[in-house]
C-alpha cells in the first residue's frame, strides 16, 4: 500500500519521529525505570502506566516511519479554476439545503470538525478536479449518495498549519 503524500506532510513526519526518537523515547525509558524501582511488578500501577507510555511512543514511531517508507509524493497543483489540494471549497448540499466550506487536504492532515476534509473521503473524491458550478455526487454507500453543487473554489497552499493526524 502507498499512500499519497506532499512534501510538507513528510517533512512534518519526520519532524515529529525525531521529536519522539531524541526527546520522547530517552524521558519514557527513565521514567520505566524509576516506576520499576518502586517494587512489585505486578501490583505498581506507575510501572504499567509508563510502560504503557513507552509502548505508545515506539507504535507512534514505527507507524510514521512505515508512513514515510511507503509514501508516495504528490503535487499539490491544480489546474486553474479545478479542486485540488488544499484549496477551500464551497457547495451546496441539495438535500440538507445547507452550504458548506471545507478544505481538502491529506489523508495525515484530515480533521473533519475543522473543516479539512480528506482527497479519499466521499467528498474529497467526489469535488477533486470540478470547476465552480458543477454538480457532483457524493457516494457513502453502497445503498447511500447525495449531489452537491460546486459554489465556490479558494485556491489555497500547504502553509503547514494543519497537524498530523494522531492515534
Amino acid at each position: 500500500m502507498h499512500n499519497e503524500l506532499t512534501e510538507k506532510d513528510i517533512q512534518l513526519m519526520r519532524q515529529e519521529l525525531d521529536y519522539r526518537r531524541t526527546v520522547l523515547r530517552p524521558k519514557l525509558i527513565e521514567d520505566v525505570q524509576t516506576a520499576r524501582a518502586f517494587g512489585d511488578l505486578s501490583e505498581n500501577f506507575e510501572y504499567k502506566a509508563a510502560k504503557r507510555d513507552k509502548n505508545r511512543n515506539d507504535s507512534r514511531c514505527r507507524y510514521l516511519e512505515n508512513m514515510i517508507k511507503t509514501a508516495v509524493v504528490i503535487s499539490g497543483q491544480s489546474a486553474a479554476g479545478t479542486v485540488g489540494l488544499y484549496d477551500k471549497v464551497t457547495f451546496y448540499m441539495e438535500e440538507d439545503d445547507e452550504t458548506v466550506t471545507c478544505q481538502i487536504v491529506t489523508t495525515m492532515r484530515q480533521d473533519a470538525l475543522k473543516g479539512l476534509i480528506s482527497k479519499e473521503s466521499p467528498v474529497g473524491k467526489a469535488v477533486l478536479g470540478r470547476r465552480v458550478g458543477d454538480r457532483a455526487t457524493v457516494h457513502v454507500s453502497d445503498s447511500y449518495s447525495y449531489d452537491i453543487v460546486i459554489q465556490d473554489i479558494q485556491p489555497g497552499e500547504d502553509t503547514g498549519e494543519a497537524p498530523l493526524v494522531g492515534f
